[in-house]
């Protein structure tokens, strides 16, 4: 399923009660004594950590000329020509390849200078992926930046498109998946009976692999044991994007029916209600998500509004939102990443660490990786490692000081308010691509 790109490479459920969309009601499902009394507890100031999950943008495309952080305004094409980045906004239309062979073309082996191979809409310009957002758009994502922690060397774990970034947000590995399941709308345990995954063997070939319902250990496991409460926000219980769908032991055991939220937008909600989980993931509606060619340029509002309901919120003090792309969306980035095993590292995108005990106006040039958000919630609340790429990476601690005092509270501006972007989120029905 693309939007015109150049290729290359309601279920049952159980107790929850549910709208005729299919959709939880969150209000009957997350009362906060839900996450009273856990066995685990913080070992600091930190009691609840937010994770949002943003689609498809490179770091050099989202922060070019970001002060103090390494970015690129000319790149190398893979016959010699030094282009200098030209401007396409968040809502062009057409998306750029980004799986695993148009990684390969991309890295070039370290040189970086094939992302001209990749493949793009033809509705885009000539040499689309040399591109970078237009500041007006992004103000948002910048100001955000200037408050708190940004990270330019954070890593994808993974050299692939979206289902193996989600699934290594979530546990670390995606037992050797590397490109999208064949269904259509539905990546995980709900896919109709045929469906595979392609997975990357070790001599580095993609091959068609299992049905896309696995059983490995994932963060949501490791919280249940410990006794922490845990929320995934997903704008439908089956959406492309909703990790857990693929994780049979969820899909098809207790958490489905209590940790699974949806729409995206109950998070804003919930917490302005009083109710927050200690570990939480958000996955947007594709419209507010920065995908390339949703048409659509809210995503920056909807990071602000994430940001501002939890700064606003009585659980500001005690939180840390971590807000990441989840993976490059084929557009170019300078810094080759290092080659860590059969699966990446993948292309720099970018990540934000938000919190009263963040590093104000930081730039962390220590290397991060979708593996550092699960290592700083094991550390934040004392849990064992998952043993995947959560082992080697690190766990933040140069974004965060806690030795200061915390400055107030500055809400984000933004272009598009919440009432607008819940209502964009609900009129938007198109499937999400990868």
């Amino acid at each position: 399923m693309t939007r015109g790109i150049i290729a290359l490479g309601c279920a049952a459920l159980g107790a929850v009660v549910v709208g005729c969309g299919g959709s939880a009601v969150s209000s009957v499902l997350q009362h906060p004594s839900a996450f009273a009394k856990p066995h685990a507890q913080a070992t600091g100031p930190i009691a609840h950590v937010v994770v949002l999950i943003m689609e498809n943008r490179s770091f050099n495309y989202m922060y070019l000329g970001y002060p103090n952080a390494r970015t690129a305004y000319h790149g190398l094409t893979h016959d010699g020509k030094n282009l200098l980045m030209q401007k396409i906004p968040l809502e062009a239309i057409g998306d750029l390849g980004h799986t695993h062979p148009a990684f390969e073309a991309a890295y070039d082996n370290g040189k970086m200078d094939g992302f001209d191979l990749e493949g793009w809409d033809p509705r885009l310009p000539p040499y689309a992926p040399y591109a970078f957002a237009p500041h007006s758009e992004i103000a948002p994502d910048w100001d955000i930046a200037r408050q708190y922690t940004l990270a330019d060397e954070n890593f994808m774990s993974v050299s692939a498109n979206s289902y193996a970034a989600h699934q290594y947000l979530i546990a670390g590995q995606s037992d050797y998946a590397i490109g999208l399941p064949k269904d259509p709308y539905i990546w995980g345990c709900d896919s109709k009976p045929g469906t595979y995954v392609p997975v990357l063997n070790a001599q580095g070939h993609m091959v068609p692999g299992p049905f896309p319902c696995f059983d490995y250990e994932t963060l949501a496991d490791i919280l249940d044991q410990a006794g922490l409460g845990w929320r995934y926000y997903t704008q439908t219980m089956t959406y492309d994007w909703n990790a857990y769908d693929a994780i049979s032991q969820i899909r098809y055991g207790p958490d489905w029916g209590t940790d699974i939220v949806t729409p995206s937008s109950q998070f804003n909600i919930d917490v302005a209600n009083g109710i927050l989980a200690p570990v939480t993931w958000i996955v947007p509606a594709d419209v507010n998500s920065d995908h390339s060619g949703n048409k659509s340029h809210s995503g920056p509002s909807y990071v602000a509004s994430v940001v501002n309901s939890l700064g606003e919120s009585k659980f500001w003090s005690s939180s840390a939102l971590i807000i990441v792309w989840d993976d490059w969306g084929g557009w170019y980035d300078p810094v080759a990443p290092p080659q860590l095993d059969r699966m990446g590292l993948g292309f720099r995108v970018p990540m934000l660490v938000v919190s009263p005990w963040s590093r104000h106006n930081y730039v962390s040039h220590q290397q991060h990786e979708f593996g550092s958000v699960l290592h700083f919630v094991e550390s934040t609340f004392g849990l064992p490692s998952l043993g995947q790429v959560d082992v080697r990476a690190d766990d933040l601690s140069d974004c965060f000081d806690f030795t200061q005092t915390p400055p107030p509270f500055v809400p984000i501006a933004a272009p598009i308010s919440p009432p607008e972007l819940r209502a964009m989120a609900a009129a938007d029905h198109a499937p999400p691509d990868n």
